[in-house]
């Protein structure tokens, strides 16, 4: 086109001209989805995705934070158009909620969700403290791609502790007058995966079932590449020092991520679902080496 331009008369470049504008600012959504697809290469970049919320130092404010972050996570997928499942929350003893698990199933959504693997700190004014004081909460997420029924993954039988529960939530249906609830404990790992989203028992182990092979699956493949701190090593404890992003409500508005440098002050978007930024500037800055990338930074900043 721009050499069309060149060849034609003056009366016909302007229009030309902004034909080239306007393809360009056409290509331009496309080329920037080409080049982020490019970067969902990984072996399970295109499963579903499995992603655990826990509180964690804070006590109540750290619960009402797991109870924000999920219902960013909802909004988060829904505007990408991924079908969001929730297999499991467990209710904070005050407010908000201890734990959750979320199933965000869709075309590389394991690829997009992976970018939130790690411990996530709020600081705000706290609405449960009568002196308004300024808080500072904490909660992890951890991220794994579900398995396919046919993957085959040996889990002894005599491995497994199975306990079965009244499903908690609100009103009094039939789902909370049954033992639905189904909680698995793989004894020599310690990973415990739980599902009461359904009011059958039976669909809930095997949904449990294929929660606990995913996680395991996670864990086996880490210890092939003897990375286990791949695994826990960009979540590590949940608590200070350990973040990977900081939402900001007081004294200012600011959420950044530690490991991009990407930031907004637009909190209220960023807590209605608007992740892309920080998801997109992740997988740029190359995944699960953003961390590695942003220490060598700092250091040389130093």
């Amino acid at each position: 086109m721009l050499e069309l331009v060149d060849e034609s008369g003056a009366d016909e470049a302007g229009e030309y001209a902004d034909e080239i504008v306007a393809s360009l600012a056409a290509l331009l959504p496309k080329l920037d989805a080409l080049e982020l697809s490019s970067f969902l290469t990984g072996p399970r970049d295109a499963s579903n995705a499995l992603l655990t919320i826990h509180a964690g130092a804070g006590g109540t404010e750290s619960c009402d934070w797991a109870d924000m972050l999920l219902r960013m996570y909802t909004r988060w997928g829904e505007r990408a158009g991924f079908e969001v499942e929730a297999l499991d929350i467990m209710p904070g003893e005050e407010a908000g909620i201890s734990s959750a698990t979320l199933r965000i199933a869709g075309p590389h959504a394991f690829g997009y969700a992976k970018a939130e693997r790690g411990v996530h700190r709020l600081v705000r004014i706290s609405p449960f403290d009568s002196n308004a004081r300024r808080h500072t909460s904490f909660c992890s997420v951890d991220v794994v791609a579900e398995v396919e029924d046919d993957v085959e993954i040996e889990i002894n039988e005599a491995d497994i502790r199975t306990d079965v529960y009244r499903a908690s939530g609100k009103g009094g249906q039939h789902v909370n007058r049954t033992e639905s609830a189904v909680r698995l404990t793989h004894l020599p790992t310690n990973i415990v995966v739980t599902c009461q989203n359904e009011r059958s028992q039976i669909k809930n182990k095997a949904t449990a079932m294929r929660t606990l092979k995913s996680r395991l699956l996670e864990k086996i493949e880490d210890e092939k590449r003897s990375e286990q701190e791949k695994f826990y090593g960009e979540k590590g404890e949940i608590a200070w020092g350990n973040q990977i992003r900081s939402y900001v409500f007081q004294p200012y508005q600011l959420v950044k991520d530690l490991r991009t440098g990407a930031e907004t002050g637009n909190v209220q978007a960023v807590m209605d679902g608007e992740l892309d930024p920080f998801v997109h500037a992740w997988l740029r800055a190359g995944g699960p080496t953003s961390r590695q990338r942003a220490s060598e930074r700092d250091a040389n900043d130093e």
